[in-house]
């Protein structure tokens, strides 16, 4: 299929397939698409960035096409705010010219506000587990009519914890239904999900799993240090004159508001915005508008964001940390290099985080490509109390390994005195 036109969805979709600036159906698109709208059950694992969304929303949006009646029929789970804020945009602007009624629900503020808007009626739903379950408890949701139930990253989900959220859920939507489970990865726990309430579903793999989005350029530098790793990052930040935007990833807030202090009072509070799970909703929702618009240069988060959130244009994402979820050095990596366009991914590793580069490297299957620290870029002597913790963690990521593994920093034996 080389286009849109060939899938059998109402022209007024088409239209706005059109005015939305999809050129050509992606290859997840191609092959859940046509089963989607067959009735079929999907399993559908394929990488960030590869117009998953677009795969169930179409079909959806055809599926239900008119508005109708006051409870939801289609019902769409998503892990985060951010995600589920995205979704509802997304589908908003394929079913433009539909009469179909589309919301969401999330936590963390607007209850009054979306309480209104369901009672007020809708077609189709999208929402995070938490709001979700809650609305349903009070009595504010009915699922009696739901005919499509669409779980997105469902991996994302197991990670968040919301396995008990979902098996409550399920219990309560009606058993005819079609189920869609979307995922970048295909790992164990997702197969035994899929397993435990979908029938014969039709397993679509676009990708292997955990494979790095095509178009990103991966580069990784050595540094000693927390400090060498901040003249590191001045050095790249300062070769950035052009109208350049760059995501730049912390493992912790704490490193995230050292990293947002150190950016705003070098390049100014204008051209920097920071997103973590400590921000208010609104907070995180104008970060990520202003970045969408370009109006910042550069963006500060944890892995709040690191999948799920679709920015156009982002040249380079810069991996202060790496990451402690695995996975998570994907999707984050996954928020460059998107729709077709090149992208740069560049990680900093200290001595401790070793550990977790050979994971990574060990999942993706390649090795990342090695750079020499510029000249110019100050080596700092790393600090003892820095270098006791340096150590300590990787003495316990060597008992991990090695169970036998007694390390410099071992309880020592008390002497029994005489």
């Amino acid at each position: 299929m080389d286009n849109f036109q060939d899938f059998p969805i109402q022209s007024n979709i088409l239209k706005a397939v059109l005015e939305s600036g999809f050129e050509k159906p992606t290859p997840i698109q191609i092959k859940t698409i046509r089963p989607i709208l067959s009735g079929n059950q999907i399993v559908g694992i394929a990488q960030t960035g590869t117009g998953k969304t677009a795969a169930y929303a179409l079909p959806l949006i055809s599926k239900l096409y008119y508005a109708q009646g006051q409870n939801p029929r289609g019902l769409v789970l998503a892990p985060t705010r951010e995600l589920a804020i995205q979704i509802t945009r997304h589908i908003q602007m394929l079913a433009k010219y539909t009469d179909l009624r589309i919301s969401v629900v999330y936590g963390g503020g607007g209850e009054i506000e979306q309480k209104k808007k369901v009672e007020a009626g809708l077609d189709i739903l999208i929402g995070t587990p938490g709001r979700i379950w809650e609305f349903y408890k009070k009595g504010i949701l009915i699922f009696k009519n739901i005919q499509v139930f669409v779980l997105d990253e469902a991996d994302k989900m197991l990670d968040m914890g919301f396995l008990p959220a979902i098996n409550q859920l399920l219990e309560v939507l009606p058993r005819k239904r079609q189920t869609l489970l979307f995922s970048a990865t295909m790992s164990e726990r997702v197969k035994r999900l899929y397993s435990d309430f979908m029938e014969f579903p039709m397993v679509v793999e676009i990708s292997p799993e955990a494979t790095p989005a095509v178009g990103v350029s991966q580069e990784i530098f050595m540094v000693p240090n927390f400090k060498t790793k901040i003249n590191l990052l001045a050095h790249l930040l300062d070769g950035n004159q052009e109208e350049r935007r760059d995501i730049i990833f912390c493992k912790t807030k704490t490193s995230a508001n050292l990293l947002f202090k150190f950016i705003a009072r070098r390049y100014g509070e204008s051209n920097v915005k920071i997103i973590h799970g400590n921000k208010d909703q609104n907070t995180r929702m104008n970060a990520v508008h202003e970045f969408e618009e370009g109006s910042i240069k550069y963006l500060v988060a944890t892995d709040v964001v690191s999948r799920g959130i679709d920015i156009h244009g982002v040249e380079r994402v810069i991996n202060f940390d790496i990451p402690l979820v695995t996975e998570d050095y994907v999707h984050r990596i996954g928020r460059t290099a998107r729709a077709g366009k090149l992208g740069t991914s560049i990680t900093f590793c200290c001595p401790q985080e070793n550990y977790y580069l050979l994971r990574i490297e060990k999942l993706i299957k390649q090795k990342i490509q090695l750079l020499e620290i510029p000249e110019g870029v100050e080596i700092t002597e790393t600090p003892f109390e820095e270098k006791q913790l340096q150590d300590r963690e990787i003495d316990e990521q060597r008992r991990k390994m090695d169970p036998e593994f007694k390390g410099a920093f071992h309880e020592k034996k008390k002497i029994k005195k005489k």
